[in-house]
């Protein structure tokens, strides 16, 4: 029954229609049942040494990762061809601007998850959805990166060519996309297969505030015309404000009201 059962097929045939479904009704369903759970809850005002600098790299790093693979993934081969764009050329370009970004991705990553594991106030306040999915990214980068060490033996293009040709085989339906990359090196199936796991969590885990960032531009344009920011003319540091309140507070003892500042 089972004798030409192949695995392959069952993850780079099956799985990415799964993880795409889970990955949309999911994140509509979260949104239409628990809208207020629809953040990233910042544990900035928890301990703010290592986000900082952890949350540039990292955010900076992911997004032009994660925009990288999207374009370079998904652009038609026919485009390259037509422009006359060597395969080895932008085999090049991924390797020399995903290099780094994923480097920095993967040094802010590891602050921050250093920061969630051992700070004891921050790690009693995750949960283990939060601990999970960062754990889970952070392995990913780390594979991502190892497999630049498999790119450079085929920098003509052709590997990069073959998950191009899988990627858009997917999205157009076509049942055989899995024999496309059937034999590449496993730390490619590796960062594959993490790949969709991680659409696959994504929308029971503090990812879904990514849909956020897309939307907020064309909200804020064309759903709440109305709204505007505030900026601050405050000129002292916020630090040296809690100061003053601090003393006001120790002489005047506590009071029902809160005043502002």
């Amino acid at each position: 029954m089972f004798g030409n059962f192949d695995i392959n097929f069952v993850i780079f045939g099956v799985m990415p229609y799964v993880a795409l479904t889970v990955f949309l009704v999911g994140s509509i369903a979260r949104y239409e049942r628990d809208p207020f759970t629809w953040k990233s809850s910042s544990s900035q005002l928890l301990r703010r040494k290592q986000l900082v600098w952890g949350s540039i790299l990292f955010h900076v790093g992911i997004l032009t990762v994660f925009f990288g693979h999207l374009i370079g993934l998904f652009t038609p081969i026919w485009v390259l061809d037509t422009l006359g764009v060597p395969y080895g050329v932008k085999q090049w370009m991924a390797v020399l601007i995903g290099g780094p970004a994923g480097l920095a991705a993967f040094i802010g990553g590891s602050m921050l998850l250093h920061r969630r594991l051992f700070d004891p106030r921050i790690r009693v306040t995750s949960s283990y959805a939060d601990i999970i999915i960062m754990g889970l990214i952070w392995l990913q980068l780390a594979i991502g990166l190892l497999t630049i060490t498999q790119t450079l033996q085929h920098m003509d293009g052709s590997e990069m060519v073959r998950f191009m040709t899988w990627s858009q085989s997917v999205v157009t339906w076509n049942i055989n996309a899995w024999v496309t990359v059937v034999d590449v090196h496993w730390l490619y199936k590796l960062h594959i297969f993490l790949g969709l796991i991680i659409t696959i969590v994504f929308p029971f885990t503090r990812l879904v505030h990514i849909w956020s960032g897309f939307a907020a531009p064309f909200r804020y344009l064309l759903a709440r015309p109305g709204y505007q920011i505030v900026r601050s003319r405050r000129r002292r540091p916020l630090d040296a404000r809690r100061r003053a309140f601090d003393e006001v507070q120790a002489e005047r003892g506590p009071s029902a009201t809160t005043p502002a500042e």
